[in-house]
């Protein structure tokens, strides 16, 4: 498996390809979300993934302050191939990009509820009470990157 760190610039064609392919897989046929995934976010972004041969096995988006949240923030966050650690290891990665590459002092995500365990035992911390987006529950959390 091989980790890929690339600005939307940097993406070929097959690579953002695969990256709207996988996302759609998961996003909306597996979690049954309607919605537009090309929210015109990605071309402020660092692209995270992990690829078995291939095939994108681990996917986030690391976006630029001021996209989503008035600091960076991942999204996005997915795997393919479950029990493996590769979210966990995914995110890790996002973290660390936000934090090398962006010099990044707290990152915001809109985590889907049946995750807060997951993203509280990598430092973040709920901001918000649940919330409906697109038909899941989710939660805001926030890690701060200083307090590491």
């Amino acid at each position: 498996m091989k980790l890929y760190v690339k600005r939307f610039e940097e993406l070929s064609v097959d690579d953002l390809y695969s990256i709207m392919k996988v996302r759609s897989e998961v996003f909306v046929v597996e979690q049954k979300i309607i919605y537009v995934d090309q929210d015109g976010k990605d071309k402020f972004a660092y692209h995270v993934y992990i690829k078995d041969k291939e095939e994108i096995v681990a996917y986030l988006r690391v976006l630029d302050k001021g996209i989503s949240d008035k600091n960076v923030a991942i999204g996005r966050v997915l795997t393919t191939k479950r029990g493996l650690g590769l979210g966990k290891k995914i995110v890790e990665e996002g973290i660390k990009v936000a934090h090398d590459l962006m010099r990044a002092e707290y990152i915001f995500i809109e985590a889907q509820s049946y995750l807060l365990r997951f993203y509280k035992s990598l430092g973040f911390i709920q901001t918000s009470e649940e919330f409906m987006d697109e038909g899941i529950l989710h939660v805001n959390m926030v890690l701060d990157l200083k307090a590491k």
